[in-house]
């Protein structure tokens, strides 16, 4: 079934995220730290939904980084630097192939909307910023839910919010495990392989899979 909504991932899916490397360098600690603690941070965050608890993304982050910078040669103390790195959330852009995108899904007619592990205060700027926040009827985070992804509840919330059904609701991201979430959930999935990367083959295949977000458009009419 050809979808009628579609819901986005945000962190590393539409916005760039390799600025934040800088953050870390701004504070005396070397830039491959920056992948490490959002992998850090999403590991825990995971943990606590699979115990059935729903962890702030703000406070585990900043946790995460008070752990991590433990010990390093900071040029600030480690308050100051937690709090320079958060910041550094706020002025991420949009991968290029976004606008384009989420304007040509527009147009063909899809509903958008959004559905993060992060706050929606992030996407409410990045959209905004790039001219395309009328083009989303919602944006969602896990905070309201009573789980992260990739646990079910969190997509059920997510269709429970649309109104709509799992099966009509279709999940882009970048990241497997999100999408293997979703397909479990009961809904359809696309995956956009910017890196030419292979898919995990212990996650559930995406439906689609596209190099960019503009190349969905016809993947979706071409398998409708």
């Amino acid at each position: 079934m050809k979808p009628s909504l579609i819901v986005f991932d945000v962190n590393e899916t539409l916005s760039d995220m390799s600025p934040m490397g800088q953050r870390f360098v701004d504070v005396g600690a070397p830039a491959p730290v920056a992948k490490l603690w959002f992998a850090t941070l999403l590991r825990d965050g995971f943990a606590l939904t699979a115990a059935g608890d729903n962890g702030s993304f703000a406070g585990i982050g900043a946790e995460a980084l008070r752990g991590l910078l433990s010990g390093t040669d900071l040029n600030r103390d480690t308050e100051a630097a937690v709090e320079h790195i958060m910041a550094g959330f706020s002025g991420l852009g949009l991968h290029p192939d976004v606008v384009a995108g989420v304007k040509a899904l527009h147009a063909a007619g899809y509903r958008l909307a959004t559905l993060t592990n992060g706050s929606t205060q992030v996407a409410e700027q990045l959209f905004t910023n790039a001219g395309i926040r009328d083009n989303f009827e919602l944006l969602l985070s896990v905070a309201d839910a009573p789980a992260w992804k990739p646990g079910r509840q969190s997509y059920q919330y997510a269709a429970s919010a649309c109104g709509t059904r799992p099966g009509e609701m279709l999940l882009v991201a970048v990241h497997p495990w999100d999408l293997h979430g979703a397909a479990r959930a009961g809904l359809p999935t696309a995956w956009i392989n910017r890196t030419s990367g292979p898919y995990p083959n212990y996650f559930q295949a995406p439906d689609y899979t596209v190099s960019a977000l503009a190349d969905l458009v016809p993947a979706l009419s071409a398998g409708n």
